[in-house]
């Protein structure tokens, strides 16, 4: 399925609404976009739209960072997959909640896909001020 919402920053809430009421509770979502396109600041609406209210940053160094119960965010613009496989990270997508991933490809999405995950991606681009965010889910 594929959904096409378009929104200003003052927005987002709204886009992070849509993709609530799209993706279950158990998913793996890739946030795509080129750099500043706003994945770090779409993953804040995210957790904000799960109820979680603290901050929310960026894990590019740390690879994995943990929000609350069942929130996870991952960046792997430096992190290949098979560095990622290696740190055992893979893993944790068994833990159930949402997983938002920066920078994940296709590769990784379809092995997720080939053991049983759902996936969803969303992909942001620059549009007339705002930003257009494309979401597509495996249902």
């Amino acid at each position: 399925m594929t959904k096409v919402v378009e929104a200003s920053l003052a927005e987002l809430d709204r886009v992070a609404e849509e993709i609530r009421k799209s993706v279950p509770e158990s998913a793996v979502l890739f946030l795509r976009g080129d750099l500043a396109a706003g994945k770090t600041t779409l993953a804040r609406a995210l957790a904000r739209a799960k109820g979680y209210e603290e901050a929310v940053t960026s894990p590019t160094f740390s690879v994995q960072q943990i929000y609350g119960d069942g929130l996870y965010h991952y960046d792997l613009y430096q992190c290949p997959n098979e560095k990622f496989f290696a740190m055992g990270l893979l893993e944790s997508f068994e833990e159930p909640g949402w997983h938002m991933v920066e920078w994940g490809d296709e590769e990784l999405r379809k092995l997720l896909q080939g053991h049983g995950f759902f996936t969803a991606v969303v992909e942001i681009s620059p549009n007339d001020g705002g930003r257009r965010y494309r979401i597509v889910t495996d249902a």
